[in-house]
């Protein structure tokens, strides 16, 4: 039950923040990191998504999970100021 709490608590930090500017760093395993700029668009139940705007082609939409930011997969850091930071989970 702790952890389902933690995951509400995360995606509840997440619904503040809807329309924020964020910078995602995505551990894509085998020393494979993606990072990207975006605009967080929309939490769901069990996913939030994130507006990548930065794509040649256009705008693409990616989605993670809650569990991704707790289990520090995808680590968020919100834009304050013009100046990114680090979303704290505890």
């Amino acid at each position: 039950m702790a952890a389902k709490r933690v995951l509400s608590d995360i995606k509840r930090d997440l619904d503040g923040m809807i329309g924020e500017r964020i910078r995602l760093k995505a551990n894509r395993g085998r020393r494979k990191v993606d990072e990207r700029e975006g605009v967080l668009e929309r939490t769901y139940p069990y996913i939030f998504v994130v507006k990548i705007d930065d794509e040649p082609s256009g705008a693409r939409r990616v989605s993670f999970s809650y569990a991704d930011i707790l289990t520090e997969t995808v680590e968020l850091e919100v834009a304050s100021d013009g100046v990114f930071h680090r979303v704290n989970v505890n």
